[in-house]
Order: C-alpha cells, then structure tokens, then sequence
C-alpha cells in the first residue's frame, strides 16, 4: 500500500544560503507542498531557539510555504508536549537547526516527538537538517571530532542518530574544515559501508534510495565496501589508521548516486563545455 510514497530527505551541510536565491531552503520548501507547505522547525540543537527559528520562519515565509512554526524542546518532557505532537501530524515538512547534534538525541531520541516524526516520514513528509541537523540523520553518527588531521581512532567519537539514512556515516561543513580523516575513522569505527561528507552550502536530496547533490559545493563519498585492507585490529587508539582500496566520489551540483548500486548515475550529466 505504501510503495508510491517517497521517502525524502534535505540533508544540509550548513551555512546554506538563507538571504539570496536560496536554492537548497527553496527545494526544501518545493518538497514539502510548495506555497500549501506546513514546516515544524525543531530548534533542539541550538541554545538560541528563538533567534535560530526566526530566521527559518523569515526564509520559509518568503519563500510562500504556508504555515511555518517553531517547535523548541529544551527538555526530554517537552518531547512529548501535545501542541508539538499535534504540529507534526499537521507537517509536510521537518526541519532541523544546526548546533549540537548530542542535543538533538539527548532530547529527542525516543521521545513521543521521535515516534511522530518516523510516522510522519514513513508517510511521506519530507525531513530537512542543516549542520548538526544533518549529523543526526544516520542511526550512528559522529557526536564530534577533530579536523583536519589524519584518521585516528581517538580523532572521532560516534554516537546513535536519529535513524533517518541507516547504515552510512554523514559529517558536514566538509571542505570547509578538512574533515576527510574523521569521516574514513568513523567510517572505519562504525563499520559503515558508506560515508558523505557534505560542504557547506550543499545539500545532498534523498529520494528513497537516490541522492541528488544540489548546491554551491559538492559531497564527497567515500566507499569502503570493497576496502582490502584497515590496520584497526592493531591499533591503540592514539595510533594512524590506514586504510587500501577504499572507493571515493566527489559530486557537485547536479550529480546523483545511487545508494543500492554504491554508484554515481551518470545517465544525463551536463558536462560543462571549455
């Protein structure tokens, strides 16, 4: 009975675009109903709710979506407020802020709030998350860690998500902060097949099980499905990772993946001329 409803998901990787074209909010928006859209912006990551939900309130408004509110939950008891819950039965559309990603789950994971959401998702409103709102989409995900450094077991440490996107590991603010070596090491941790790394101002679209990249940087895809070699059995914790034969795909605007094939479709690229 459920097989023609989608499952979307608007995975951000922060510092999107919110004053100008708006191209990644915008597409959210469109998912969600368009100018008939009822967002819930969930401000749990964030220590400014207010502030923070505002602003979406401001573009989403802008943008035509019809009813826009702010559900804050600054406590696990908030998770289960009835005016939240009725929100969300009303929702086409979700969405997270950025901020603390261990927020996020600390008070919403398995919550009445959570239980809602799942529904409303497996029904098919579309989820979006920006920044620590992208962190918690897989059902482990990277609570925090260094950047810029080399893999290390100790460069990362990993915690449950809220289990939009099973089985993969999503960091963000990717390029921005040089953070290759802590996706292969949780990557490596976990083990998850798959990682994405998404840049800011980037978005990666989840189409069951399609991903459409679409803004101004790229998401970066590291495979190790059919690794040959990691050195984690002989390791300390302060000690390199290695890793041989991992696979790694670096889309930009337009491109799309396939999570079932762990391949790039590449049927119908604009290649640029010159």
């Amino acid at each position: 009975m459920e097989s023609n409803i989608k499952r979307q998901l608007v995975i951000i990787g922060g510092a999107e675009d919110r004053d100008g074209d708006s191209v990644i909010l915008r597409d959210f928006v469109r998912r969600a109903g368009g100018t008939k859209a009822h967002i819930v912006i969930l401000t749990a990551a964030t220590e400014l709710p207010r502030e923070v939900g505002e602003n979406y309130i401001r573009v989403f408004e802008r943008l035509g979506a019809e009813n826009t509110r702010i559900i804050d939950t600054e406590t696990r008891e908030d998770a289960s407020s009835s005016t939240a819950l009725e929100a969300i039965s009303k929702a086409t559309g979700v969405f997270f802020t950025g901020g603390d990603q261990a927020r996020i789950t600390s008070i919403l994971k398995d919550t009445e709030i959570d239980a809602a959401i799942h529904k409303r998702f497996s029904e098919g409103i579309v989820i979006a998350g920006t920044s620590a709102g992208a962190a918690v989409m897989p059902d482990k995900m990277i609570v925090e860690g260094d950047s810029q450094t080399h893999p290390r077991m100790e460069t990362v440490e990993m915690g449950p998500g809220m289990g939009f996107l099973p089985g993969v590991v999503i960091d963000q603010h990717f390029s921005q902060r040089g953070r290759l070596g802590r996706l292969i090491s949780a990557l490596i941790l976990e083990p998850a097949v798959l990682g994405f790394g998404i840049d800011e101002n980037t978005a990666m679209v989840v189409t069951d099980h399609q991903i459409e990249v679409i803004g101004a940087g790229a998401v970066t895809i590291v495979d190790e499905s059919e690794a040959t070699y990691n050195n984690m059995g002989e390791i300390l914790k302060d000690e390199s990772l290695a890793i041989c034969g991992a696979k790694l795909h670096i889309l930009p605007h337009g491109f799309k993946f396939d999570l079932k094939t762990r391949q790039p479709i590449l049927n119908n690229v604009a290649v640029p001329v010159g």
